[in-house]
């Protein structure tokens, strides 16, 4: 693929932007106090300032009305100096809205750090059409606000993605993941009565140790089908999203999708199984697999692994593409971080995962 732009590392101090690109969930009445977690959570632990873009809360109904206030706010954080990064609040499932008001030439022109997941796929192929790096990872509500306190693999995988121009290094699995949680409030037994808390109270406290989280004990990668070493570009893909976007010029298109690996997060669509075949194969139509060097995706169920090996080894033929299940950037908690267009290299044997440059200049 094109070289992108790499933008510069965040910085104790910086200024950055919570946007919602996507949904407008953020700003409506039973979310704000979880969001208000989030900002302040983030600047404590980062010691950096956040501002909201303009139109970031002004809530679901009135973003979804107006998708081009939601282009207002990223040329607005693009083309301020002060804002230094951009973190989106949450996914969605309608970016695709917002992409007739923006100018891809203003997000060449300022590049920075922008990252986001789920619907947000979309911004990281528009980022790449632009020729800019985007990140896959975390959002605002999720994970940074996650209840109980801000879990220590997601912490440090921002901290070495967005804060430091070293290596990236090793991607290890995370010891434990989580489902997200979206309850606004927690019970605790004392004694032979129940008491409920309130999740997120309007105080200046960042974690709430009494929140027990119900924690699985990860199971580490999973090799699918593949042997070796193997080397690549990464580009994210969150399967709806994208697929919103075939058939206009944002799509990815064939340099990208040559010598990438491929983060995948596929599933079952909406519960149908016939779904997520659909999904897959819109993607096999379009040459995504065609010359990509290994897919990645999250945890796998048997009729989700018997779907990609159909697709991947029966219709386009690549029973030799490396395929390596269970990594921790998906709907869930923890996250890493994945910088589009960084070398990734996979160790089937191992297993094993390292981005083998810097995320930030």
């Amino acid at each position: 693929m094109k070289k992108l732009i790499i933008p510069s590392k965040l910085s104790e101090g910086d200024t950055i932007a919570f946007i919602s690109i996507s949904s407008g969930r953020a700003g409506d009445e039973d979310m704000l106090p979880r969001y208000l977690l989030g900002k302040r959570r983030f600047e404590k632990i980062f010691k950096v300032r956040v501002v909201e873009t303009p139109n970031a809360l002004k809530g679901s109904q009135y973003l979804y009305e107006h998708p081009e206030k939601r282009a207002e706010d990223l040329m607005w954080a693009l083309k301020n100096d002060f804002i230094k990064g951009i973190i989106c609040n949450l996914g969605g499932d309608d970016s695709y809205r917002v992409l007739p008001y923006i100018d891809s030439q203003v997000i060449h022109d300022n590049p920075k750090v922008f990252m986001g997941f789920s619907d947000i796929a979309t911004w990281m192929a528009v980022f790449a059409y632009a020729g800019v790096r985007a990140y896959y990872g975390p959002s605002v509500l999720t994970p940074l606000a996650q209840p109980g306190k801000l879990d220590e693999y997601t912490e440090e995988a921002i901290r070495r993605t967005l804060f430091s121009n070293e290596i990236i290094g090793e991607i290890k699995p995370a010891e434990k993941t989580t489902d997200i949680d979206w309850n606004t409030t927690y019970t605790i037994k004392d004694g032979e009565k129940e008491v409920q808390y309130e999740r997120f109270p309007d105080n200046d406290e960042i974690e709430d140790l009494k929140d027990v989280i119900p924690w699985t004990l990860g199971t580490g990668y999973k090799v699918l089908q593949g042997s070796g070493k193997v080397r690549g570009h990464v580009i994210a893909v969150c399967g709806g999203p994208l697929w919103q976007i075939m058939g206009t010029k944002f799509f990815p298109s064939p340099d990208i999708w040559e010598d990438s690996i491929i983060a995948l997060e596929h599933g079952s669509v909406y519960g149908s199984k016939l779904a997520g075949l659909h999904e897959l194969r819109a993607f096999a139509a379009a040459g995504a697999f065609d010359k990509a060097k290994a897919i990645i995706t999250g945890p796998l169920d048997e009729d989700n692994e018997e779907t990609i090996l159909q697709v991947i080894c029966k219709e386009v033929h690549r029973p030799d593409m490396v395929i390596l299940e269970n990594v921790d950037y998906i709907h869930r908690t923890p996250m890493t971080i994945l910088p589009t267009g960084a070398l990734m290299e996979i160790d089937c044997d191992a297993p094993r995962i390292n981005i083998l440059e810097s995320g930030v200049l």
